[in-house]
Formats: C-alpha cells, sequence, structure tokens
C-alpha cells in the first residue's frame, strides 16, 4: 500500500504540472464553477474528501516560494479534481517576488519561506485596506544540502565547515576540515564548485539563520534572503540549484529535500553535536519544526525555529513555508476561492500529502490556529 501511495503522488505531481502549464490566468475570475458536486445541503463539496469548495469560483493567481512547489502541484492537482470549475495557478518564483507580487495586489496570496518584515507588513496595508499581511504557516522540511562528488555517497559536515564552504574558505573537497568529519571516506582532490540561489530566497535566508546561529565566528553575514557572500555561482530557483548539482561533479548547493529525492541527488548529514549526523528527511526536521513557537500576534502566526538544536535525531536545517494573505480586506472575488483552497491545504489531507512528497506537516497544535485564522479571514 506504501508504494502504491508513493507512485499516486509521484502521479498527482506530474498531473499538476500538465493542468498548471495549460492554465491562462488572471487575478479576477468567472462564475463558471458547474463542475463542482453538490451535497444534500447545497454546499458544493469534492471528490476528494477533505476538500469544501464552498463558493470557490473563477481563477486565482498565488507565487512566491520555489521551495513548496511540489507541495503546491499535489494540492493544486487535488483541490482542482473535485472543483472543476476552478482554477489555481502558483507560480513558483521565489519568496521576494511572491511578497512583491501580494504587495501589488497582483496575486490572492504569496508563498514565502520566510515572514513578512515589518516593512513588508506596512506596504501590505495598502493593498489590504482594512487589515494588514500576515503569516500562516502551511508546510515544513528540511533543507537538504546536495552534492555531487564521483565516489562519495555519504558526506558528514557540521555547521561551520559548512560555513566555511559556502563563503568561498574551503575550496577543495579533501580539505582537513572535511576529512575530519568523514573518517575513511576516500576525498578526491578536487575543487569545490557551491551553488547558491540568484534570486531574493526565503530558502536562502533561513540557511543563513542557520548558519549565523550555529557558526557565528564563521559566517558572519545577516540572514537576507538575498546572497551574501562573494564567489559562488547562482542559478534560478531551487530547481535551478538542483540541476546544476547535479551536472556538476564537485558541486554543494541547498534546496528542499523533494528536488534531491526526486533527481536521486546525495544530501550531507548535519554533525550537530549529537550522538551521530542527522540525515535530511521529513521525520527529522518534523523534530526540530516541533519545538517551533509562534513569535506573531494577532492572527500572525509567523513561527520562530530553534536551529540550534542538538536534540536526538532533529535536523536543524529547516524551513516553514507561510502563505501570506490580509488578514482583513481581502478582494471579494478571490476570498470564497483563497479560504477554500488554504483550508484544503492546512486540512487533514492536505498535510498528510507532505510527508510521502518529502515535507513535513506543520505540529498539530499550530495547525489547529491555521485553521482558525483562515475561517476568520474576511
Amino acid at each position: 500500500m506504501k508504494l502504491q501511495r508513493k507512485n499516486r503522488l509521484r502521479a498527482t505531481a506530474l498531473g499538476a504540472l500538465a493542468v498548471s502549464s495549460a492554465l491562462v490566468l488572471t487575478a479576477c475570475g468567472s462564475d463558471n464553477n458547474t463542475g463542482s458536486a453538490t451535497g444534500g445541503s447545497g454546499e458544493k463539496t469534492s471528490a476528494a474528501s477533505d476538500v469544501k469548495c464552498d463558493d470557490a469560483k473563477g481563477q486565482l493567481l498565488a507565487s512566491g516560494s520555489s521551495a513548496q512547489k511540489n507541495a503546491m502541484d499535489l494540492w493544486v492537482k487535488d483541490y482542482m479534481a473535485g472543483c472543476t470549475g476552478v482554477e489555481i495557478n502558483y507560480k513558483a518564483s521565489s519568496s521576494g517576488e511572491g511578497i512583491i507580487a501580494f504587495n501589488q495586489g497582483t496575486v490572492g496570496f504569496a508563498g514565502s519561506d520566510s515572514a513578512l518584515k515589518p516593512e513588508e507588513v506596512t506596504d501590505s496595508k495598502k493593498i489590504c485596506k482594512t487589515g494588514q499581511g500576515i503569516n500562516l504557516p502551511m508546510v515544513g522540511g528540511p533543507i537538504a544540502i546536495g552534492f555531487h562528488l564521483e565516489g562519495v555517497d555519504s558526506l558528514t559536515l557540521d555547521a561551520p565547515t559548512l560555513a566555511k564552504i559556502f563563503d568561498g574558505k574551503i575550496k577543495k573537497w579533501n580539505d582537513t576540515a572535511i576529512a575530519k568529519l568523514n573518517d575513511g571516506v576516500k576525498l578526491p582532490n578536487k575543487a569545490i564548485q557551491a551553488f547558491h540561489r540568484s534570486e531574493d530566497s526565503g530558502t536562502t535566508q533561513n540557511l543563513g539563520k542557520y548558519l549565523a546561529a550555529t557558526a557565528p565566528s564563521d559566517w558572519k553575514y545577516e540572514p537576507e534572503k538575498k546572497w551574501p557572500a562573494p564567489g559562488g555561482q547562482a542559478a534560478s530557483g531551487s530547481a535551478g540549484v538542483a540541476a546544476q548539482v547535479k551536472q556538476v561533479d564537485g558541486a554543494i548547493g541547498y534546496f528542499e529535500l523533494s528536488y534531491a529525492s526526486s533527481q536521486s541527488i546525495s544530501t550531507v548529514d548535519i554533525n550537530t553535536g549529537g550522538t551521530t549526523p542527522v540525515k535530511a528527511s521529513s521525520e527529522n526536521a518534523s523534530k526540530a519544526i516541533a519545538a517551533a513557537k509562534i513569535a506573531g500576534t494577532g492572527k500572525d502566526l509567523a513561527l520562530d525555529l530553534d536551529y540550534t538544536t542538538k536534540a536526538e535525531g532533529a535536523y536543524p536545517i529547516v524551513l516553514v513555508t507561510y502563505e501570506v494573505v490580509c488578514d482583513t480586506g481581502n478582494k471579494a472575488e478571490t476570498l470564497p476561492t483563497v479560504k477554500s483552497f488554504l483550508n484544503y491545504t492546512a486540512g487533514d489531507e492536505g498535510q498528510k500529502l507532505l510527508t510521502d512528497a518529502g515535507y513535513a506537516p506543520i505540529p498539530t497544535k499550530i495547525n489547529a490556529k491555521v485553521r482558525e485564522t483562515i475561517a476568520s479571514l474576511s
């Protein structure tokens, strides 16, 4: 049954890509919702048990984080299979571009791997006429450190060594610092090709938060969405970084785990100071995210993550992707669809899809608050 489940998810993701590419969408919607089934109470429901179409209709445009792209593909496919008169188009660009689009009023919601900054909240008030933009944590997961090194299948690094690699201070794979962490591994005398994101990225910012918190003497940059260190090579989106790592012998880069899994890219185990190095996995990321606390106020549910955890089996390089919406003042023509779709993604069925797709569900107590907040959007 588990194998069938994984095959179904892979097929679903491919189907979502095909559906998304076929859509030409605008920010306003039509009234065509004739494909949805209707329950005895008159409420439109879907073929998927956890989807309630409610008053969703027409077309909804969203954009942002590429880290959640594979999850979003699954969600969009399942949701649209049930609410057949509704079209959802999520453009996986970057967290920075998503927030810009949201604050320009061109999307119904944005995906971001980092919470809104105070100045971004201020800008959002121009669009959320009676309110402001808020962060709804929807997707958790590990930021995998992928590598391609011919003859080496397993590699362990710690935060200081990783910081020096991405800062260009460690230039060869057989450097003493790497060798000490990989006793018995034959490391080649080969140049390290470090890849980073070319555009503003919440994934970049979360990696920066981890390095700044765990290796402050080796990573002296402020955690920002823009890549801060000199040197290295840039690629667009998580998909672009993963593609370069896949192709280039000697490469290392960072991206959401599903990109590594789908392309069979080896990932680094992280030495946190615990008993054994920790692998990048949904289960291990969940152990770290479970300790997160809500840092936002009011309806804002921004989280405070502990990047310095040494808990056994907790993978520390994690991110949470937020869906950014207006608490009040959402556009009347898209609000029903935004609420219906996000109710599904935050629901039991939507969250269950995440683990098999290489993500980590949002902890139950936090997710309960997410659902309450979605219901209150206006």
